[in-house]
């Protein structure tokens, strides 16, 4: 299964980086749908779309607002979307209805159903034509200002079926994708259980560790409060997202420069390149103590789960 992520900064964009956004396209589901949804539109191939909103802070829903030129585009490239489904708690869509998308913000109408999650323990997301892509979604809150949750989601294994519509072994394994974005960090038994061996974890790094106080003060995590997580629900391969702005990090999809200390953090694929000085994350003590693969988001990046 391949993750887009098409905007991995926190809090504003900056030079190589949009806000959150990621997609899945086989499936149609975006979670959160900050600056860097306006790279959707060449990447949709399904009639429906299926929005999972962490919260409701600007970084995370301003792309709500691009969706009329997404939509446009798969328009012209012959592939309409028919419906979109937002999905989040009941006070974050009311906010993103009452305000972003208030006449006086935003006076174009989007099309959209809106879907509280406050009394759905689980519920089902993604490609409605092709039952392989749905996905059964569950959800924890978390600790930030206002407050955000975390998303699991998981994918049936798909089966080989013969002439006959018979089944055999499963075809390919069941598949498993959290994500946590803007929280200090959950180290509880109870998410660790929630969340463990996912193939995919993506956990928010916004801070390193020196500023581990501010950190807890805004809402956010650090380096060591990452590691910590990972050790508990030990997840196949995670993702670092939701990174510092502020940070000076070379574009990881350019050509590698030659000055080995402007290194990018990841190559196209996600691979992790070993250069602390470029390291916004502290990514290396983070790989040193997990037994899981170690990938610090990049916009454009396609990651494999």
């Amino acid at each position: 299964m391949q993750l887009h992520c098409l905007g991995t900064a926190g809090y504003h964009p900056n030079e190589s980086r949009h806000t959150s956004c990621y997609f899945l396209p086989a499936a149609g589901i975006i979670l959160d749908c900050g600056s860097g949804a306006f790279r959707l539109a060449e990447l949709i191939r399904t009639r429906s779309l299926d929005v999972l909103l962490s919260h409701a802070h600007l970084d995370h829903i301003v792309g709500l607002t691009f969706l009329l030129d997404v939509l446009y585009q798969c328009e012209r490239r012959n592939c309409p979307v028919e419906t979109i489904r937002v999905w989040g708690e009941a006070k974050k869509l009311s906010a993103v209805r009452d305000h972003l998308l208030s006449d006086l913000v935003f006076p174009a109408p989007i099309d959209c159903q809106w879907n509280a999650i406050d009394q759905l323990p689980s519920f089902s997301v993604g490609d409605s034509e092709n039952a392989s892509e749905q996905a059964s979604v569950s959800w924890r809150p978390q600790q930030h200002p206002g407050g955000s949750v975390a998303f699991r989601l998981d994918w049936p294994a798909s089966r080989a079926v013969d002439s006959n519509n018979r089944d055999h072994d499963p075809a390919s394994p069941s598949k498993s994708l959290v994500y946590a974005s803007d929280t200090v960090g959950d180290v509880s038994d109870d998410h660790a259980n929630w969340s463990k061996h996912a193939d995919l974890l993506m956990h928010e790094c916004y801070f390193r560790n020196a500023d581990a106080a501010w950190a807890e003060k805004t809402g956010h995590s650090w380096t060591d409060r990452v590691i910590e997580v990972a050790s508990k629900s030990k997840p196949h391969q995670l993702l670092l997202t939701h990174i510092n702005p502020i940070e000076t990090v070379s574009d990881p999809l350019s050509d590698p420069p030659s000055d080995p200390l402007s290194a990018p953090l990841s190559d196209p694929v996600g691979d992790p390149v070993s250069d602390p000085v470029s390291d916004p994350v502290e990514m290396l003590q983070i790989q040193e103590k997990l037994t899981s693969k170690v990938v610090v988001a990049a916009d454009k990046m396609v990651v494999e789960f």
